[in-house]
């Protein structure tokens, strides 16, 4: 049975990653609320990591919700770009750390379903949500696979509702890191116009 409180959960989702893929810097708020009601929801679904990773992400929207609009030239409005090389090999180091360390705690310190699933799952939403911060247009990449594997465990745990959800969020991913590369390349167009 669907619960209202995941019902509400999945629309501010929706909603959430409909306005990133657009870069419209409403997303964050809605963002807040949708992780808000996940922390309830996978609290009650003993999947710790997840509830925990809601927690960062209520710290990482505000932080995005700044950056978007601060964060570019002149403390003005972030312009969408790729993540270096060196920062790739950081974000990669860090996922596999993270899902050593979350996973490991989990399994020894909790009877959560799934820890190393949840954890690895968990280290690449952190990063992702990093990348979108600072928009980096491979952060959609990291989302589509990350969708994926959240899609099979929410329908392993019997959140069909959050799997669903999670198919939708797989769509919107490539059509962000569809729009997020068209607006890439029509930014380095403009700048070479004005070079």
């Amino acid at each position: 049975m669907i619960s209202p409180l995941e019902a509400a959960a999945v629309l501010f989702g929706i909603a959430s990653v409909f306005l990133s893929a657009r870069q419209n810097v409403w997303n964050w708020p809605l963002g807040i609320i949708n992780v808000a009601l996940y922390i309830v929801i996978f609290y009650r679904a003993e999947l710790y990591a997840n509830m925990g990773l809601q927690v960062v992400y209520v710290v990482l929207a505000a932080y995005g919700w700044w950056h978007w609009l601060h964060g570019g030239a002149n403390h003005g409005v972030l312009r969408v770009s790729r993540v270096s090389a060196r920062e790739a090999v950081l974000l990669a180091i860090a996922f596999v750390v993270g899902t050593i360390a979350v996973s490991t705690l989990l399994a020894r310190t909790t009877g959560a379903s799934l820890p190393v699933a949840d954890s690895a799952l968990t280290a690449a939403s952190l990063v992702a949500q990093y990348m979108m911060t600072r928009k980096y247009v491979e952060c959609w990449l990291v989302w589509i696979v990350a969708d994926v594997g959240y899609v099979a465990m929410f329908i392993y745990t019997s959140l069909w509702l959050t799997a669903g959800l999670y198919l939708v969020f797989c769509v919107l991913a490539v059509v962000g890191w569809r729009q997020w590369r068209a607006s890439l390349r029509e930014q380095r167009a403009s700048d070479r116009a004005f070079a």
